[in-house]
């Protein structure tokens, strides 16, 4: 099966001020070159065609692989050959530093959520990518409004590649649930009614986990949406009542959509990509429906390329004019995919029209007409940032799994 999701999502924003300061420099450049010159743009190509070794943490390379394949093949001056590697994000800050401490940083470029953006920052392994590269990172002008913001996230040291506005949905089988919620209240009203029908994964593991968990606070009108600690008295009963209907959490996404195909739930949580994907894979049966909550707000996710201290000048020459190619209107239309992330593009006018034929027929078959006024009439926040979110994921465990929670 092709879900393969990136890992806890964590804002960065509560650890940008840390690493900008960069306290302990780039490590012992790697022997392929002098190290990157981080206080000036990249010439236009290295001394000599570079391999480009790619680590993912974040499924990206779904999205992304033909971009880069189209790289290498227009660019064989910049590129000889490109590696792809994938790993998770918890371990991605160990491998990173492991090469750096021997001097020798073989992992040019780095495709991560905000997750590995915010373990990569605190431990100082990224390298500035901004403002020197403005002059050639010029697509990075068109971004989508809620891309900007995820970019911000980043402070200089990511470049957002992919968007999409996430959730918080609700995902349900209609010849089960013949009248949807379509609030808070009702779905705790319908979960009351229907034990052990309504279903969300834990939120540390699960995308639509946790977009649900940091969607809520908007949907109650919580104090503030942002301080898990003092501000969602709200959220934090409305979980503890719903979860008197819930009879398990599972440990991750996948298991939610295999128990609402197999009629074990009713209702579950879910985002754009995760309605999309599961029923173009067969996972889930194409006739599910999505729906909202009142007062839901777009819960935002991206996708960043970053480059570890460290790499050699010809190296970072190759990512960045790399990065370039992939903000490229025809490039972004790669990211429709097979709705993983649906959208997909980070930059502005890049239509469905615009991507691969393979991309249009699944979108056309399992997306969902809805979405366009919905991504267009509902306002987007960021997610957490780091701190808030590690609180979060805390108070949730301790306090709403319980023996609940799947191993």
């Amino acid at each position: 099966m092709k879900i393969a999701r990136r890992s806890v999502l964590i804002g960065a924003s509560a650890v940008v001020g840390v690493a900008a300061l960069d306290a302990c420099g780039a490590p012992a450049a790697p022997s392929a070159g002098p190290t990157a010159d981080v206080g000036s743009a990249v010439p236009l190509k290295p001394s000599k065609p570079v391999t480009l070794n790619i680590l993912d943490v974040a499924g990206n390379l779904q999205l992304t692989q033909g971009m880069i394949d189209d790289f290498k093949t227009n660019n064989p001056d910049i590129v000889s050959s490109v590696t792809t590697s994938t790993a998770t994000a918890p371990n991605l800050v160990g491998k990173i530093k492991a090469q750096q401490d021997a001097g020798r940083v073989d992992i040019a470029m780095v495709l991560t959520g905000t997750d590995g953006l915010a373990g990569g920052l605190s431990q100082n392994i990224w390298q500035s990518l901004l403002p020197a590269n403005a002059s050639v990172l010029t697509g990075m002008a068109n971004y989508l409004d809620p891309a900007a913001k995820m970019e911000a996230l980043a402070g200089n040291y990511g470049v957002c590649v992919t968007y999409y506005p996430s959730g918080p949905l609700i995902e349900y089988m209609p010849n089960r649930v013949s009248t949807p919620p379509t609030s808070a209240d009702e779905l705790l009203t319908w979960a009351k009614a229907h034990p052990n029908k309504l279903e969300y994964a834990q939120p540390a593991n699960s995308g639509p986990g946790r977009t649900f968990l940091m969607g809520l606070p908007y949907i109650l009108g919580d104090k503030d949406p942002m301080d898990p600690t003092n501000g969602w008295d709200k959220t934090w009963a409305y979980l503890k009542d719903l979860g008197s209907y819930i009879s398990v959490y599972p440990s991750g996404t996948t298991q939610t959509m295999k128990d609402l195909a197999s009629g074990a739930v009713d209702i579950i949580v879910s985002t754009t990509g995760w309605d999309i994907n599961p029923r173009a894979l067969g996972t889930v049966p194409t006739e599910a429906k999505i729906s909202t909550l009142a007062g839901f707000k777009w819960v935002t996710d991206a996708h960043y390329v970053c480059v570890p201290n460290g790499v050699s000048q010809d190296q970072l020459t190759a990512v960045v004019r790399l990065i370039a190619w992939m903000l490229k209107p025809d490039q972004q239309a790669k990211a429709y995919d097979k709705g993983y992330f649906y959208p997909g593009p980070a930059i502005k006018d890049v239509t469905l029209a615009m991507a691969p034929q393979a991309s249009q027929d699944v979108i056309t078959k399992y997306g969902r007409p809805e979405y366009d006024s919905l991504i267009a009439n509902n306002p987007t926040v960021v997610p957490l940032p780091y701190a808030a979110m590690v609180t979060a994921f805390d108070l949730w465990n301790r306090n709403i799994a319980g023996s609940k929670a799947a191993k």
